[in-house]
């Protein structure tokens, strides 16, 4: 007899693997952050320039992305213990690689496909996907505590393969990653192997998921596409330039890199209460105000230089953009079924990552044709505010459900 979902919903089980959660994604996160620490290491061992030594981290994130969707569908078919067990033994090959990389193209392919498109894909995405399918009450929350791995890698593993480095060098801390990775990711796939419970919509008088007025299921995936891609690009302004910025107003990088830490500090607080918010008004509204307020701190990174104020919005930014990503995996499980929960996610996702990217490019672009940082706050300010117009038309087009969705409603 199927699992029905009275008995699973919020359980202590769906706590235990929320847990679970966030160590695999703490752990598997390390893909995307190991490349900013040893840029400077590579940069002297394969005789490169700045642009050179910085295509590791390019491949990485694009791989990052695309991975996202490969690894959502086979949690989709398979159950997420499947794409975790991948990513575990990937990240443990890839960072063997890396450590023993005879030239810059082995240690840039070496990020591009075993550690970020099926590395630390596989422990982002697909397990906010899954922590989703295991709530209804505390969903919001739920997501956003599956997403904080990523963030806390951030805030971890820097600091730990920098002391790596300068104990036995880059090349045997990367191998030390790869092997931390695979012991830890690839036993615990086994703790998550559970599927999600049999979905309970298709029972009579079950409550339906929200729609959206006059919005067709592919049309809305589009929109949230899109507004992934602009929030990112407004996003990446503070998190890829601060640094750079603070050593051009005379502050030096170690104060940008302080800011940076607080940013991510701050986004943890902000992924988790953006969670609780969301189970009380909704995916829809959560992002637009995470919108709104993100906007905010762009135009006071326009208009502020002093070195403590660009502390208090450093803050400021984290608090307020951190929810901005769990938002849209919240959306998609409000309004899509929840058999393609991975996938839908993985492709929004994807497309923030890529945002990310332009982002962070673009901004790069503009200091290099104006010679200041105040035009690129500008331009994230603009894309931000083409953000704020599609989250805000979406809720204008919302039509609550008459009752919470039931777990894998909408199948």
């Amino acid at each position: 007899m199927p699992t029905t979902t009275a008995a699973v919903e919020d359980s202590p089980y769906a706590w235990y693997r929320l847990g679970l959660a966030l160590v695999l994604g703490t752990i598997g996160g390390a893909g995307m952050w190991s490349a900013v620490v040893v840029l400077p290491h590579i940069q002297t061992e394969f005789g490169l320039d700045r642009a050179g030594a910085s295509l590791p981290f390019t491949f990485v994130t694009i791989g990052f992305a695309l991975g996202g969707v490969l690894m959502g569908r086979l949690a989709d078919r398979f159950g997420v213990a499947v794409p975790v067990a991948i990513g575990g033994a990937s990240l443990g090959i890839g960072y063997v690689i890396a450590g023993l990389a005879p030239n810059i193209w082995v240690f840039t392919a070496a990020h591009a496909i075993p550690i970020g498109l099926l590395g630390s894909s596989a422990v982002f995405g697909p397990l906010m996907a899954d922590s989703s399918r295991w709530f209804i009450r505390n969903r919001g929350i739920a997501v956003a505590i599956s997403a904080a791995g990523n963030y806390l890698a951030a805030a971890l593993w820097p600091p730990v393969l920098q002391a790596m480095i300068d104990s036995i060098g880059w090349r045997q801390g990367h191998i030390a990653i790869g092997i931390i990775c695979a012991a830890v990711l690839i036993p615990m796939s086994l703790a998550v192997r559970r599927r999600a419970p049999t979905p309970a919509a298709t029972a009579p008088g079950a409550p339906q998921a929200a729609t959206l007025r006059g919005i067709p299921p592919n049309t809305l995936m589009l929109l949230l596409c899109v507004a992934g891609v602009l929030c990112c690009v407004a996003m990446s302004m503070p998190q890829v330039h601060i640094v750079a910025y603070c050593a051009d107003l005379g502050y030096g990088p170690a104060r940008g890199a302080e800011m940076l830490t607080l940013m991510f500090g701050f986004g943890i607080v902000s992924r988790l209460a953006t969670g609780a918010i969301a189970d009380r008004i909704g995916g829809l509204p959560t992002l637009m105000i995470g919108s709104v307020l993100q906007a905010v701190a762009l135009a006071i990174y326009f208009m502020v230089d002093g070195l403590t104020s660009l502390y208090v919005v450093s803050a400021m930014f984290g608090l307020f953009q951190g929810g901005i990503i769990p938002s849209y995996a919240i959306i998609v499980r409000e309004y899509f079924p929840a058999r393609e929960a991975g996938t839908r996610v993985g492709i929004v996702l994807m497309m923030t990552i890529l945002g990310m990217a332009i982002g962070g490019w673009m901004s790069g672009a503009i200091f290099d044709l104006t010679g200041s940082y105040r035009a690129a706050f500008a331009n994230g300010f603009a894309w931000n505010l083409l953000n704020v117009a599609i989250a805000a038309f979406l809720l204008l087009r919302s039509r609550p459900p008459t009752s919470k969705p039931a777990l894998g409603a909408a199948t």
